[in-house]
C-alpha cells in the first residue's frame, strides 16, 4: 500500500496545476461472490470478521459510495488523499 499511496502523491502533486486530483481508495475485505466460492472457509471468515470493528466485512455499496464522493463536487478540493474504507480494521 506504500507504494501505492507515493505514487498516489507523486501524481497528485504533478497532475495539480493542470486542475487534476488524484486520490486512491484502500478497501478492507467486501464481501463478493470470490468469498463465497470457497475461497476461504466459513470458520476462516469468521475468525478474519473478528479483527474488524465494525464485526463485518465491506459490501460493494460502501466501496462505490466513497468513489461516488471523491468523483463528485463535495471533493473539489480533495487531493493526494488515501480514502480507507476498511470497516475500522486499520484503526
Amino acid at each position: 500500500m506504500s507504494a501505492i499511496n507515493s505514487l498516489m502523491k507523486f501524481c497528485a502533486v504533478e497532475l495539480a496545476p493542470k486542475k487534476i486530483r488524484v486520490n486512491s481508495v484502500n478497501p478492507g475485505m467486501v464481501h463478493t461472490k470470490l468469498i463465497e466460492n470457497g475461497t476461504i472457509s466459513d470458520e476462516q471468515q469468521k475468525l478474519d470478521i473478528e479483527k474488524y470493528p465494525l464485526k463485518r466485512y465491506g459490501e460493494t455499496i460502501d466501496i462505490a459510495l466513497g468513489i461516488i464522493y471523491l468523483l463528485s463536487d463535495a471533493s473539489s478540493w480533495v487531493t493526494g488523499h488515501s480514502l480507507v474504507i476498511d470497516g475500522g480494521l486499520t484503526i
